[in-house]
């Protein structure tokens, strides 16, 4: 497997979400509160179909760099979408169910990282 750092990995990721429009995309540093993992990488779409879509481009952008989910959990349901990489976890939810969860908040202990370079800005 490519030794693929953590900071490409969540710009991929990122860069990922942005490309299919998720809405309100955060990474979130955790790796002193919790052995879960280094980082959480949040976002939603606004419908069951786009939520899958855009952990399914999350997937095919990592896979294109070599690297694979330790594994994932929710596609089923596409109401919440966890894809686990070890060192970064990404949540993909259909909005009303992040607004239920409120991860933010849970772990508002964590480090907010700026993704500002990784996202196409609109004008």
């Amino acid at each position: 497997m490519a030794n693929i750092s953590t900071e490409e990995k969540i710009k991929t990721a990122v860069k990922a979400l942005d490309s299919k429009r998720a809405e309100d995309i955060q990474v979130i540093g955790i790796g002193d509160l919790t052995i879960i993992a280094d980082y959480f990488i949040i976002a939603n779409g606004m419908s069951n179909t786009q939520t899958k879509a855009l952990a399914e481009e999350v997937e095919f952008k990592l896979s294109q760099i070599g690297v694979e989910p330790n594994r994932t959990e929710g596609y089923q349901g596409q109401t919440w979408i966890v894809l686990d990489y070890g060192d970064i976890v990404v949540h993909v939810f259909y909005k009303e169910t992040r607004d239920y969860y409120n991860l933010e908040r849970l772990w508002s202990d964590g480090t907010p990282v700026d993704i500002s370079q990784y996202l196409i800005t609109e004008d």
